[in-house]
């Protein structure tokens, strides 16, 4: 074997050792096409009020500008499809909240990936990403193999769905890379732009933000969700999961096995009238590691009488 094929065989081993499922390399390049398409999003205001999402353009296309010299992109998915659900009749809560803020689990592991990495290989700069900073994760795991894009804007494995973590690692050394999925299995299937509450999944792989529910309870922060809004919602106050639940591939998620994202008992077990009772104290001692921490105590009160009937 060559050194780079040892060298992305060293990689991918350590990734699945500290529990990664899944681990594809990229090479480094200038997304042109992506580019593109994330310029006209946001000519059309679909970023909504996320105006974070206008900033450092040039750092979201071009990995050079986090990592000079950037040569390899590592996409790293890591599964937090739940065992146990919500109560039934329940507000709903998107499951990637069910258990501790997955941007401090996985950047944990991010960091003890880089680290072992450098052991192995040698002086090696990079940096590490997991959902906050400008890098679009979703194009690079399509680049490295790890699936495509589906119809709902969210990468899709062929083996165990859509429920994942995506993490990004961009490093300043050749590697092995592997071929982006050939082929988008997506195919006739509607599922999720049909059943999306709010119409926001649009034809041609495009979502409006500004349509979505999990935009509305999660990244809005007016005092105010709009009134056309008023009865779409689904009883999601946190979040949506809508357009995974019923994606056909999803038959084949897995319950993950991370400690740290084992449910938070409230979250499964509060009635309607619990959340309602709900007082700031308590909401500040359960949720201090969750990411339903992110909406604040004000916003998850709003979202709350917002879906009441």
């Amino acid at each position: 074997m060559t050194t780079l094929q040892l060298s992305s065989q060293f990689i991918k081993s350590t990734a699945i050792d500290l529990g990664f499922d899944f681990c594809g390399i990229a090479k480094s390049t200038f997304l042109n096409e992506d580019a593109k398409r994330l310029e006209t999003w946001l000519n059309k205001g679909m970023q909504g009020k996320m105006h974070y999402m206008e900033n450092h353009f040039d750092l979201r296309t071009d990995p050079s500008k986090l990592v000079p010299g950037a040569k390899s992109i590592i996409t790293l998915l890591f599964n937090y499809f739940p065992e146990e659900k919500q109560n039934i009749d329940s507000p709903k809560i998107s499951k990637y909240a069910y258990g501790e803020d997955y941007h401090l689990v996985i950047k944990d592991k991010l960091y003890n990936f880089f680290h072992r990495i450098k052991e192995k290989l040698g002086d090696i700069n990079g940096r590490g990403f997991v959902d906050s900073a400008p890098v679009l994760e979703r194009a690079w795991a399509q680049k490295s193999g790890l699936g495509w894009i589906g119809k709902n804007g969210n990468l899709i494995n062929k083996n165990k769905g859509s429920f994942f973590f995506i993490a990004s690692l961009i490093i300043d050394i050749e590697l092995e890379y592997d071929e982006p999925l050939a082929k988008d299995y997506c195919g006739t299937c509607t599922s999720c732009i049909d059943n999306c509450p709010t119409e926001a999944i649009l034809p041609n792989k495009v979502v409006d933000g500004s349509k979505c529910i999990s935009y509305f309870t999660i990244e809005l922060k007016d005092a105010l969700i709009p009134d056309q809004m008023k009865n779409k919602f689904d009883n999601w106050f946190f979040g949506c999961d809508v357009c995974q639940d019923v994606c056909p591939w999803n038959r084949f998620a897995e319950a993950n096995t991370e400690k740290r994202f084992e449910p938070i008992s409230e979250i499964l077990h509060f009635t309607s009238k619990d959340w309602e009772e709900l007082s700031e104290e308590k909401f500040k001692i359960i949720f201090k590691d969750s990411p339903v921490k992110r909406t604040k105590f004000d916003g998850i009160k709003r979202n709350l009488n917002f879906i009441k009937p």
